[in-house]
């Protein structure tokens, strides 16, 4: 027992000490607008580049929803020196691996390779920053792309609807009423110009951010930016952002979905502040009291204790305007969604009414830590860290001090903010139930 004290006591200490690293780095912006962050890790010969740039379906006009998502695809047809196709095996090729991800907010590609293969990533990617191939076999390929992936990840799948649906019965006003995805119908209708033109508006050196970390020479990998990246013109459009504030939510909103599923669902989603807010942190920690694990509330009492549901989660979307704060059950065989229902919001007025304890506050500090760390444990985190905190913050520094943000949250705040923005006038509630229930 004394060994597996001192062990404990070992992990304790490591992992304190692993929260109070302070990653460093070197900033600095190129004439044409383009932010640069550099990190040296010289752990492993590995290097990670990651641009982000600044547009998401959030910056699509209503009738032209699913043109961010679309372009992640595009980006990866070519361009004046890339062959069509090849964009990936020359990254696999060179001992790397490549992805990119399109949000409500952002945009971000990241390529991963060995250090002495930085120089390639770098041409790649200001190549297609610069001189992307958009032309009609491109986008008729991508169009093909794009439906079979909606067809396949939310159409054909079961729940796969569940955040489109949460989403536009919780915004009437704001386009985060739609969903990344977007709508086939609006990319059947686009033409070519109409993706040059959305090329040219965002895919600019001062709509994004470049950070590399890894194992990388400091004034070497400057030198490299300023010659891949140094010439690529400034936009010279207004980069559009939308200016729609969605008004109070002054009533409950429900609805019925049926869904190729086997098992009903239910789904609460509140209105809850921006990221970065300070009710933010305090609504992340709340979430992590209610599903954070298997000694989680909702996981105890309605998985565990009560057996009504076979999976609980509660999220709290993270997005750059006011979100959702989001709870979601699979009911159990034979239980309903009103049961499930009921015990969740008996959980959040026990949370509404009652200070957590010190023992379970101090968990959940402990578990939100722990997920910072690792966040920040490879050096593809790291960059993708760094371009998010600087892309929506204006503060790259904030990868070593956003944990500080978490542990200024309160027991009182947690109690506060349930009070505040749990409240069911402003939430949506939608029940999913199999197709066979509505014919």
């Amino acid at each position: 027992m004394k060994t597996l004290h001192v062990f404990i006591l070992l992990v304790l200490v490591t992992t304190l000490a692993l929260g109070q690293v302070n990653i460093r780095f070197e900033q600095f912006d190129l004439p044409n607008g383009l932010h640069v962050i550099l990190h040296q890790d010289r752990s492993a010969p590995i290097v990670s580049q990651v641009v982000a740039y600044h547009v998401g379906s959030k910056n699509e006009l209503p009738d032209r929803t699913g043109f961010a998502h679309f372009f992640e695809h595009l980006m990866f047809e070519g361009s004046t020196h890339i062959p069509r196709g090849e964009f990936q095996k020359m990254v696999q090729n060179a001992g790397g691996n490549l992805n990119a991800f399109t949000s409500f907010d952002q945009t971000v590609y990241f390529i991963t390779v060995p250090s002495n293969q930085l120089e390639l990533a770098m041409w790649m990617e200001s190549e297609r920053m610069l001189q992307l191939k958009v032309d009609s076999v491109g986008v008729e390929t991508q169009r093909g792309v794009v439906k079979e992936e909606r067809k396949q990840s939310l159409d054909n799948r079961p729940y796969g609807s569940l955040l489109e649906k949460t989403m536009e019965n919780s915004f009437k006003v704001h386009p985060y009423r739609w969903t990344p995805i977007g709508s086939v119908q609006y990319i059947d209708k686009a033409a070519i110009d109409e993706f040059y033109q959305f090329y040219k508006s965002f895919y600019v050196p001062n709509n994004a951010c470049l950070a590399i970390a890894g194992d990388i020479d400091i004034p070497r990998t400057k030198e490299l930016v300023t010659k891949y990246y140094g010439d690529i013109p400034r936009g010279s459009s207004e980069i559009f952002r939308p200016k729609e504030v969605e008004p109070p939510q002054k009533a409950e909103v429900r609805d019925t979905v049926f869904d190729n599923i086997q098992l009903p669902a239910v789904i609460l989603a509140y209105h809850m502040p921006a990221q970065g807010t300070k009710d933010y942190y305090a609504l992340s920690m709340l979430t992590t009291l209610l599903s954070g694990g298997e000694s989680s509330r909702l996981t105890k009492r309605l998985v565990d204790k009560d057996k009504l549901a076979l999976a609980v989660q509660a999220i709290p979307l993270s997005l750059e305007d006011p979100g959702l704060f989001i709870a979601f059950a699979i009911a159990n065989f034979g239980r309903t969604l009103p049961e499930v229902e009921k015990v969740i919001q008996e959980e959040i007025d026990r949370v509404q009414k009652d200070l957590i304890s010190e023992k379970d506050f101090q968990k959940i500090r402990n578990q939100r830590e722990s997920e910072f760390i690792q966040k920040n444990s490879t050096v593809q985190g790291k960059a993708m860290q760094l371009a998010n905190y600087y892309l929506f913050f204006g503060d790259a520094n904030l990868i070593n001090g956003e944990i500080d943000r978490f542990m200024q949250v309160t027991r009182e705040d947690v109690r506060r903010v349930a009070q505040q923005y749990l409240r069911n006038e402003s939430r949506t509630v939608l029940y999913y139930l199999p197709k066979v229930q509505g014919q």
